[in-house]
């Protein structure tokens, strides 16, 4: 008779542990360790070689006999994100803020994909609460199907029997195998029952769309294994209580990551922002000190973004550095380096960044509008009120390369900006049909200069 083993697992990072604890020995969270059973017999735990014959063995060159192919959902800032429609057989992953849009995005894909079966598992809601979304958004999808079901097996017979082109599980952290004696929700649960999943959407081909939560530290819940074993992430970011909401993809095997999708929630569900550029600068006061605009790529896509910075004499032995939007580690590496190459004092004063927006710059060429956006409110001067900047920014002081230059001065001219400031290495070969744009296009070595061209 097989044995079983009491392990108890933490729910937050996956630590294995064989004795109950109050906290986490990996990650130190306290109340996060599960307890679960596995069997111990020597049988149980020797894996079975396959019977059969051999797999098929394929050369890169050999000829498909199905070709895969996207369809489009209609939606053309899923599109977008997604690099240009659903993939056939793919699994995607989608995560955010309760009561962010996850499930009405869901519900408004299935109209749009006329004459195609959509199967919505729903683990969190009845389908009558469903129908009832449905109705008040104005959505008419006959080929929706809906079923309320948690179990895996149950889930997968719906499948088989139903044979959908989009399967919709709502969401992972509900489902749940009789083959393990954890709960759902518990890391055994949510990576063996995704993985299940995802095999048979690659089996049977249907696309299938995971809705996962996400933790207070805005991250996927479960394992990360669960984001390797699917093909794309997408991650919503802002709040919930925000009008704008912002898809980025975190991981695209079928297109490019960190592309962005701007939505609008509005009563009928949401809405594509068609020119996220002026959604980002609409409302921007051009001569308040403090504030800068940044020609940014967000994926393959150029925005232009207001970067504000609010500083204060600090009241406090030790000076509050907040961020909203940007990594507060580079943050400290531009106030030293405005403090040690520029002379600007720093140190005795509160600085609060603050993206506007909703949005997360991650790349780099966002340093220089930050740092404008501090050194404005330093002086108390405001910037250029027509000048648009990028460039990222050495621990000398230098304006480091940035990519895509030419894309980032068409969308500046674009909305009626009359200069940009970049590094000078980006206008060193710039195309004839650029230098003939109407803007003035400041070209400059180090941050001091780049300053100096903002007007500060």
């Amino acid at each position: 008779m097989a044995k079983t083993a009491v392990r108890y697992v933490c729910s937050a990072c996956g630590a294995v542990s064989v004795k109950y604890q109050g906290r986490c020995f990996e990650c130190q969270s306290w109340g996060t360790l599960v307890e679960t059973h596995e069997e111990t017999d020597e049988s149980k735990q020797r894996k079975k070689r396959p019977s059969g014959s051999l797999p098929a063995v394929q050369n890169l060159d050999d000829p498909s006999s199905s070709d895969f192919h996207r369809i489009l959902t209609g939606i053309g800032e899923l599109d977008r994100v997604l690099g240009g429609g659903l993939m056939e057989a793919s699994a995607i992953l989608v995560g955010g803020e309760p009561g962010i849009g996850k499930s009405t995005l869901m519900i408004q894909l299935a109209p749009r994909l006329a004459g195609k079966k959509v199967l919505y598992i729903a683990g969190e809601e009845s389908p009558n609460q469903i129908r009832e979304r449905a109705k008040r958004l104005g959505i008419k999808a006959p080929n929706l199907r809906l079923v309320s079901e948690v179990g895996l097996e149950r889930i997968l017979d719906s499948i088989g029997n139903e044979q959908p082109a989009l399967v919709i599980v709502d969401s992972i952290q509900t489902v749940y195998s009789t083959d393990y004696q954890s709960s759902a929700g518990t890391i055994t649960q949510i990576r063996e029952c995704a993985a299940s999943l995802i095999r048979a959407a690659k089996e049977q081909n249907f696309i299938l769309v995971i809705i996962g939560h996400i933790t207070k530290e805005g991250a996927l819940a479960g394992p990360k294994a669960l984001e390797h074993m699917v093909d794309t992430v997408l991650q919503f970011e802002g709040e919930g209580y925000q009008r704008y909401r912002i898809i980025r993809s975190v991981k695209n095997r079928f297109g490019p990551t960190n592309e962005i999708g701007v939505f609008r929630m509005e009563e009928s569900g949401l809405e594509e922002v068609s020119n996220p550029s002026e959604f980002f600068i609409s409302d921007r006061t051009a001569d308040v000190p403090g504030t800068a605009v940044l020609a940014g790529i967000e994926g393959s896509r150029a925005l232009l973004v207001e970067v504000q910075a609010l500083v204060s004499r600090t009241g406090y032995a030790m000076p509050q550095r907040i961020s909203t939007g940007f990594d507060l580690k580079r943050i400290a590496i531009i106030l030293a380096v405005l403090e040690k190459r520029l002379q600007f004092q720093t140190s005795a004063q509160d600085v609060f960044v603050k993206i506007a927006g909703g949005l997360r710059l991650v790349e780099p060429a966002a340093d220089l509008a930050v740092a404008a956006a501090i050194a404005s409110g330093l002086q108390d001067r405001p910037c250029s009120p027509s000048a648009a900047c990028c460039g990222e920014i050495g621990l000398s002081g230098e304006l480091r390369a940035i990519s895509d230059g030419e894309r980032r001065i068409r969308e500046a001219v674009h909305l009626g900006f009359k200069s940009i400031v970049m590094p000078e290495s980006n206008t060193r070969e710039l195309k004839p049909s650029i230098r003939k744009l109407p803007i003035k296009i400041h070209g400059c070595r180090s941050l001091h200069e780049a300053l100096e061209a903002l007007e500060l």
